[in-house]
């Protein structure tokens, strides 16, 4: 591992929390102008996931940061005019046009190492198939170009979409977009704008452009944070950081170096906090180890934990408050009623911003009642249930 540098600044938690907040677009007036767009080239990434209770994770990003937004506009906002595509990034994410050369050197790695997950004698002549149809016949999904599975379980893929999948991984096409959750394919060479469309960045400057972009976009991380946002190793941020212009600091117990975007040094992190349920695929919190250091927060998706080992829910959604993760609600929709099925909070201060936080994702996914069907503090439960029929 590279030493780090001597560190420049030293910074409070508090100033480290307040720098992170701003950074991912909770602290201060929100660029609505800009709006999804915005949000999407600030980030950088967003990670989609298959599990909707309120709405898909995608969808929920914006909104956690901007409010209501109109739900039918956001997929049009990510993926119209080529502004967006999904490749592999913290997870498979959306990522905004102009990173196109900087996963160069992930393509790249793809075609060295041959396949990913499924080998395919035939792989040659599947691909010549599917550029064929996409040539001919402009974007399709797996489905389209001939069946995505065999009729087994999910990873029983087809030829078809093995070879589609690998023309995806190193490059020759594009996801535009997801059509009813599945992947819409176009050839590269067609949907990514020409001067982006080049694999001319060498390894080593994809890795300084990526890190620093992960720096913007977290105001200020340890060389495990920086590695997490867009999946690298630590040795490859080791091999670019003292070349990015992030500044090395020091911030109150974290006991690790860390770096800071030196825009996000340049004035206090001022302004109104927002108070939102947050996705837990949201960047803000999807890496564990960063969220417990920053809120003291310990959070973990359940969705995969058999239920009767699930101490939170399915779904549990962080409430941001003040600046703070204040509670966490585990939420559904029955009709129009939204359901909190498990609502834990922290403490009576954190009633109000629940209420808030409940009847604003309430009215923003069409439910007209709330309806709690837990709480794990009686007295809590009471309070809540009195603020939202106040």
């Amino acid at each position: 591992m590279t030493p780090a540098p001597a560190p420049q600044l030293a910074l409070s938690a508090d100033d480290a929390r307040r720098i992170a907040l701003r950074a991912q677009g909770f602290l201060g007036a929100p660029d609505r102008r800009a709006g999804v767009r915005g949000v999407l080239r600030k980030l950088g990434a967003v990670q989609l996931d298959t599990i909707s209770v309120l709405a898909r994770s995608h969808e929920l990003i914006p909104y956690a940061r901007l409010g209501a937004v109109d739900r039918s506009a956001v997929e049009e906002a990510y993926w119209s005019e080529g502004h967006a595509f999904e490749y592999w990034s913290h997870a498979a994410c959306i990522l905004p046009v102009e990173e196109w050369p900087c996963f160069a050197f992930r393509r790249r790695a793809r075609r060295a190492a041959g396949h990913r997950w499924h080998r395919l004698a035939e792989r040659d002549a599947a691909c010549a198939r599917v550029r064929d149809r996409l040539t001919a016949d402009g974007p399709l999904t797996a489905s389209a170009l001939g069946g995505a599975k065999n009729g087994g379980l999910w990873w029983d893929w087809s030829d078809t979409k093995i070879a589609v999948e690998w023309l995806l991984d190193v490059g020759e096409v594009v996801c535009t977009e997801r059509r009813g959750w599945k992947r819409v394919y176009d050839l590269a060479e067609r949907a990514v704008p020409g001067e982006l469309f080049h694999d001319d960045l060498t390894d080593e400057e994809c890795l300084r452009r990526l890190v620093t972009q992960a720096g913007a976009a977290l105001g200020v991380a340890t060389r495990a944070d920086l590695a997490d946002y867009h999946r690298l190793r630590g040795a490859q941020v080791d091999a670019v950081i003292g070349d990015t212009p992030l500044v090395p600091v020091e911030v109150e117990g974290w006991g690790k170096p860390a770096w800071a975007d030196p825009a996000a040094l340049d004035r206090p992190p001022r302004g109104r906090h927002r108070t939102t349920l947050l996705s837990p695929f949201d960047s803000l919190i999807w890496d564990r180890p960063r969220t417990e250091r920053i809120f003291d927060f310990t959070h973990r998706l359940e969705a995969y934990v058999p239920r009767p080992k699930r101490v939170h829910g399915y779904f549990a959604m962080p409430l941001l408050a003040g600046g703070r993760l204040v509670g966490r609600v585990d939420p559904a929709r029955e009709g129009r009623t939204l359901v909190a099925r498990q609502v834990s909070m922290e403490s009576r201060g954190a009633v109000a911003p629940m209420a808030g936080a409940l009847r604003e994702a309430a009215s923003w996914v069409g439910c007209e009642d709330i309806r709690i069907e837990r709480c794990d503090d009686g007295a809590l439960a009471a309070a809540l249930t009195a603020e939202l029929r106040a």
